[in-house]
């Protein structure tokens, strides 16, 4: 199934203009996807134009529900993996986990407020922020199952005014991850996807990336073949690419594809936390510090950025390199979807056309604005902070969500 309009609103100010209409995908058996329009709706929506595209698309083959807790140390010793990284269980875990976090949780009697679900995802916390914080049209390509977890996605992001044409609805379950959060406000993830319902790299058309200004995308090992095909899509219609590099753990796992992909030159916009800077030039350099990082992707990218959590960030556009310092202001509750706001305040001011500085700037605003509450989806008050900070700082506060 295909979801339209999902609540997104005209941008007038961004540009959009009338163009061919998007084809409307019918049921089809192989892939498993169909049309959640009713049939007198979709006559009016296939002659609608592009000017009510996303100017910026996330792809996101799987969706995914997030299942936030704060748990004590106890709880990371048990389960395998490194605390703060991200590696991917089966259902079984998944539930074990999900057993196990009743009791390991940060209160005494449990707190259903220590425990939040919502839709998740590195891409979808992005462009969510993008859309319900900055007001920028943005939508999300993938797929989700025909299960709970898939309408609480749907709703979710809907809510938040995501564009949801791109999405499609197929039968089968959608993906789950743990995020277990300490005392220090770090995070560790453990994803269930491999029965997940994803979007194809044959189901990719050109009209999915009509109108769009930019392609958000996260690095994996298990999605290589979706983004090669949407990269060749998108840059065929003239869109740039900003690539995430996901954990240290894929980094230094799947290191060849990744420096192929850099190296292509298909990608205009590369984040990477310092734990992923350091991984990335490891082979080489052992002691290579984020400063190294930023310099070899800035030599494939034309704008490279390295978070460094409560350090700020750094970030480098040709000759030009800035290091911005972290607001200090922000108190650190849950640090799951700080590099995503992070990304989503970072785009926000390309697509306003401000300084590389003032990108970071914005970036460190919305990063700080997540970390202040359980999960990666902002609250209203802690949008709030965040247009405050704004402020104070000099930086352009979204016009339609001033107050």
């Amino acid at each position: 199934m295909c979801w339209k309009g999902g609540g997104c609103a005209q941008r007038k100010e961004e540009g959009g203009q009338a163009g061919k209409s998007r084809n409307q995908k019918g049921k089809n058996a192989n892939m498993g996807a169909e049309l959640l329009l009713p049939k007198n709706a979709q006559t009016q929506t296939q002659t609608q134009t592009h000017q009510n595209s996303p100017l910026i698309l996330g792809l996101q083959p799987s969706a995914l529900i997030d299942h936030v807790a704060k748990v004590d140390w106890s709880l990371l010793a048990q389960i395998p993996g490194e605390p703060g990284g991200s590696i991917p269980v089966a259902i079984e875990e998944l539930g074990h986990i999900l057993n196990q976090v009743k009791t390991h949780t940060l209160s005494s009697p449990p707190d259903p407020s220590l425990m939040r679900t919502m839709a998740g995802g590195s891409v979808a916390n992005t462009i969510r922020g993008l859309s319900a914080g900055f007001g920028i049209t943005c939508g999300i390509l993938g797929a989700c199952g025909d299960d709970e977890q898939g309408s609480l996605f749907v709703s979710n992001m809907s809510s938040s005014g995501v564009n949801l044409s791109t999405l499609r609805m197929k039968k089968g379950p959608t993906g789950q991850c743990v995020c277990l959060v300490d005392a220090l406000a770090n995070r560790t993830m453990r994803p269930c996807l491999s029965s997940a319902v994803r979007i194809q790299a044959e189901e990719l058309t050109k009209e999915d990336f009509k109108g769009v200004k930019w392609l958000v995308m996260r690095y994996g090992i298990y999605n290589l073949e979706i983004i090669h095909a949407a990269i060749r899509m998108a840059k065929q219609e003239g869109v740039f690419v900003s690539l995430d590099l996901a954990s240290f753990e894929m980094v230094r796992n799947f290191k060849l594809p990744l420096i192929e992909l850099l190296e292509s030159g298909d990608i205009d916009l590369c984040f990477a936390n310092e734990d992923e800077a350091r991984e990335l030039l490891r082979d080489d350099d052992e002691n290579a510090g984020p400063e190294a990082a930023l310099d070899f992707l800035a030599k494939h990218c034309r704008w490279a950025v390295v978070t460094l959590g409560s350090n700020g960030c750094l970030a480098k556009c040709g000759r030009e390199m800035v290091r911005v310092p972290a607001i200090g202001e922000a108190k650190a509750t849950d640090a799951t979807g700080a590099g995503d706001l992070f990304a989503g305040g970072f785009l926000y001011g390309l697509v306003k056309g401000l300084s590389l500085e003032e990108c970071c700037r914005v970036g460190t605003c919305s990063g700080g604005s997540v970390i202040r509450s359980l999960g990666g989806e902002v609250t209203p008050e802690n949008w709030q902070w965040m247009y405050k900070q704004m402020q104070i700082k000099g930086l352009p506060v979204p016009a339609l969500l001033r107050q």
